[in-house]
């Protein structure tokens, strides 16, 4: 398939689909509305384990210190009510499983990427904190993305306080994870180790051949599902992909996503040694 062909499929897609194909530090092979908009979802875990990571490099925060497992958040709204989330809305019983005792943040951080647990994301924030998950978006060199609440944060939300991605943004923050732009490489790359080791692979890794490293990160609800990541071929050098798809909620069909993003990502893998 050509990028062309690719092109042409997406724009008959329903919503808005963006998409950033590319070598880190090098322009994009490929790119349709990268700098659109989208609702992160759980995208923005993988900013929240950045910052978790650098905090631990200069010594801020221990990530093998035991913490307590509490359902209890601050907004991000000045003056709200304090806020918990919803087990229903979760996708890791692990973690509720330890409520009322203690994690560590090591833990909690793997929790939050490779099972994507809403309840390890919002304790891991409410210990970096959000202007250093923001601090991770500009670093990155990111200029459409913030992250300005917690999960289920619906005060802070309503107020206009959201999670905010675009597809171009999330491929320059794994590109600064890969090349060490972020933290000192040993810390680059235990932070790709977590992201290496993710377990749901319904979108971006379906895409790929069996046994592929791919480090990565997917986000969903009810209208939009992303899928962003690098690869890193056997046979050629890493490359990026980010998919972000955003429809009306109730005309959203997540499997349909699913497979759209894993065609970009059979795309990309069959361009790989041309994306110079």
């Amino acid at each position: 398939m050509t990028w062309d062909e690719l092109d042409s499929e997406l724009a008959t897609a329903p919503g808005t689909v963006s998409v950033y194909v590319g070598r880190p530090g090098a322009r994009p092979a490929y790119t349709r509305r990268p700098d659109e908009t989208h609702y992160a979802a759980s995208t923005m875990k993988v900013a929240v384990l950045a910052a978790l990571y650098r905090a631990a490099e200069t010594g801020t925060l221990d990530l093998d210190a035991p913490v307590p497992v509490l359902n209890d958040f601050v907004s991000a709204k000045p003056g709200a009510d304090r806020f918990s989330c919803g087990p229903d809305h979760d996708n890791d019983g692990e973690v509720w499983a330890r409520l009322g005792g203690t994690a560590t943040l090591r833990w909690l951080a793997e929790r939050m990427i490779v099972r994507s647990s809403n309840l390890a994301t919002n304790l891991v924030l409410g210990h970096v904190g959000l202007p250093a998950v923001d601090a991770v978006w500009v670093d990155s060199g990111a200029r459409h993305s913030r992250t300005g609440r917690g999960i289920e944060d619906f005060a802070a939300r309503d107020a206009g306080l959201d999670n905010q991605v675009t597809a171009a943004d999330l491929a320059g923050l794994f590109g600064a994870i890969t090349r060490s732009r972020l933290a000192g490489p040993a810390t680059c790359t235990a932070m790709l180790d977590v992201l290496l080791r993710q377990e749901r692979g319904e979108d971006l890794a379906a895409g790929l051949p069996e046994g592929t490293r791919i480090a990565h990160k997917n986000g969903w609800v009810r209208g939009v599902r992303h899928g962003a990541g690098m690869i890193f071929p056997a046979d050629a050098p890493p490359y990026a992909v980010a998919v972000c798809t955003s429809v009306a909620p109730e005309t959203g069909d997540d499997a349909a996503a699913c497979r759209l993003i894993a065609r970009v990502s059979a795309a990309a893998w069959t361009a790989r040694h041309r994306l110079a």
